[in-house]
C-alpha cells in the first residue's frame, strides 16, 4: 500500500480524538534543527492558537489495527473496516515533508492497540527518535500514552514528546467493564498518575541543571467521550475535577460520541450527536478552571444535567438569586467572576478602571463586559441598565433569548487535509 493512501485512512481514522492541542510547549529554535515550539503556539488541528493564528498538526495514527474490541471505537477488532500501519521510517519521513513544504507545524500522534501496548509504544518510540534525532526536529509533538503500557517505555515517549496523553474515553468504571472490557481504570490511571510525577520531577531538576532533559514539558491532557453511556453531566463534572485536582491536567477534551458502529448498547446510528452538550461541558470545565467554581456548586443529584437552553454560568446564577445584584465598585475579583457576562479579563480590567473613579453602567461595556447577560446581575454606583424591567420568571426567557444567537447554526465538522477546496 502507497504511504499516500495510508495516510487517507489513518488520518481519517485519527477524527474522533479531540485531545491535540498544542498549547503549553517552549522548545525554543537551535541552530541546526527543524521547527520551533513556544507557548504562543496554541491550538489543535485547524483550530486558532491563542495568538489568532490558524495552527495545524499532522494528526494521524500509526496503524489502525487494535487488538481490542471497544464497541464504541470505529477501529475496533470486529470492525469490518480497511486497516493500514506506517512503518517508524515512513511517518518519520511524511511528518518531515508535511513540515518542509508548510503544511504542518507539529505532530500529534496516537495508534490503536497493535499486538500490545508495549510494542506499540515501542514502534512510537522508533517513530519520536527519528524525528528527534535522526531529522532534528524541533516541533511540537504530542503523543499518546497507552494504557497498559509499562513505565519504563512511558518514560521514553516523554522524552521525546511536548505532551502525553492518556484518553480514558469512558467517564465510569460501569461503562468500562460494559464497552471496553479489554481496558481497566488501574490501567488508565496508572501512566497519568507516572506521567504527573515524572513531570513534576523534571520540572525540579531544571530549576538545579538549566540542561537537564525535559520530560513532557506541555503537561499531560486526556478525553471523555460524552453520550456513550448513561452518566450525567454532575458525574462528567466530578471526574474531571479529581483529575485536575490529583493529576494536574492542562486540559480536558470532551467529544461528543458520533454513532459509528452498531451495538444494542450503543445509542442508534441515526442519533444525532450531543454536540451542544459537550459545548456546555467545555463551558463548565472553563469555569473549573478559571473561575473558581467547583463541581457540586453547578449541579447536585437533584439537577444532574446543564440546562442545554443558557451556558452554566447563566444556569448558576439563577440558583442563587440571593448572590444578586453585584456592585462593580466594591465587589472583590473571585465575586465579579461569578457574575454571568464577566470574564476573567473584563473582571481585572473593572478592578483597574476603579482605581481612578466609580465605574458606571455605561463603563462596562467599554470594560468588556456582556452586558446582555450582565446587566440583569450587577449594579454600578448603585444602579442598574436604564429601562431594564425583569421578574425571576421572566429572567429565564431573556437568557434563553440571548443566548440562541451564540449556539452553532450549521453542522459542524473537522477539517482534514483531503477536504475539497471551498
Amino acid at each position: 500500500m502507497e504511504v499516500l493512501d495510508k495516510l487517507t485512512i489513518l488520518a481519517d481514522a485519527a477524527k474522533y480524538d479531540a485531545a491535540c492541542t498544542s498549547s503549553g510547549g517552549d522548545r525554543t529554535a537551535k541552530r541546526g534543527f527543524l521547527g520551533n515550539t513556544s507557548a504562543s503556539v496554541a491550538g489543535c488541528c485547524h483550530t486558532f492558537s491563542a495568538d489568532g493564528r490558524c495552527v495545524t498538526l499532522l494528526k494521524v495514527l500509526l496503524t489502525n489495527r487494535c487488538v481490542y474490541d471497544c464497541k464504541y471505537c470505529v477501529n475496533r477488532r470486529s470492525n469490518d473496516t480497511p486497516r493500514a500501519a506506517f512503518t517508524p521510517e515512513e511517518l518519520a519521513d511524511l511528518t518531515i515533508q508535511f513540515y518542509r513544504r508548510n503544511y504542518i507545524e507539529g505532530l500529534f500522534l496516537s495508534s490503536g492497540v497493535y499486538r500490545s501496548p508495549d510494542y506499540t509504544t515501542e514502534l512510537m518510540i522508533r517513530t519520536l527518535r527519528l524525528l528527534r534525532e535522526t531529522y532534528r526536529f524541533n516541533g511540537y509533538i504530542h503523543a499518546k500514552a497507552i494504557p497498559g503500557t509499562s513505565p519504563e517505555l512511558v518514560e521514553q515517549l516523554g522524552m521525546l514528546a511536548d505532551r502525553l496523553s492518556v484518553n480514558i474515553e469512558l467517564p465510569s468504571e460501569a461503562g468500562l467493564k460494559t464497552l471496553a472490557p479489554d481496558k481497566t481504570k488501574q490501567a488508565i490511571l496508572a501512566p497519568m498518575r507516572q506521567i504527573q510525577t515524572r513531570s513534576q520531577q523534571s520540572k525540579e531538576e531544571l530549576v538545579k541543571y538549566r540542561h537537564a532533559p525535559r520530560f513532557a514539558p506541555a503537561g499531560q491532557s486526556t478525553q471523555l467521550i460524552v453520550g456513550a453511556t448513561a452518566d450525567s453531566d454532575l458525574h462528567i463534572l466530578r471526574l474531571t475535577q479529581g483529575l485536575y485536582d490529583r493529576y494536574r491536567l492542562k486540559r480536558v477534551f470532551y467529544s461528543a460520541y458520533v454513532p459509528v458502529v452498531e451495538h444494542a448498547l450503543l445509542p442508534a446510528r441515526d442519533v444525532k450527536p450531543p454536540l451542544l452538550r459537550e459545548h456546555r461541558l467545555y463551558q463548565a470545565d472553563w469555569l473549573l478552571r478559571f473561575y473558581g467554581f467547583r463541581a457540586e456548586e453547578l449541579l447536585d443529584a437533584a439537577h444532574p444535567d446543564f440546562d442545554p437552553r443558557v451556558d452554566p454560568k447563566c444556569s448558576w446564577a439563577l440558583a442563587h438569586p440571593d448572590f444578586f445584584p453585584v456592585e462593580v465598585n466594591t465587589a472583590d475579583y473571585e465575586t465579579l467572576l461569578r457574575v454571568p457576562g464577566v470574564g476573567v479579563v473584563s473582571a481585572r480590567r473593572i478592578l483597574s478602571a476603579r482605581r481612578a473613579g466609580r465605574l458606571h453602567i455605561d463603563d462596562l461595556r467599554r470594560l468588556g463586559v456582556v452586558m446582555k447577560r450582565a446587566q440583569y446581575f450587577l449594579t454600578a454606583s448603585g444602579k442598574i441598565a436604564e429601562g431594564l424591567r425583569f421578574t425571576q420568571d421572566t429572567l429565564l426567557r431573556s437568557l434563553i433569548a440571548a443566548e440562541r444567537p451564540l449556539l452553532p447554526q450549521m453542522p459542524m465538522e473537522q477539517l482534514s487535509l483531503f477536504d475539497s477546496a471551498v
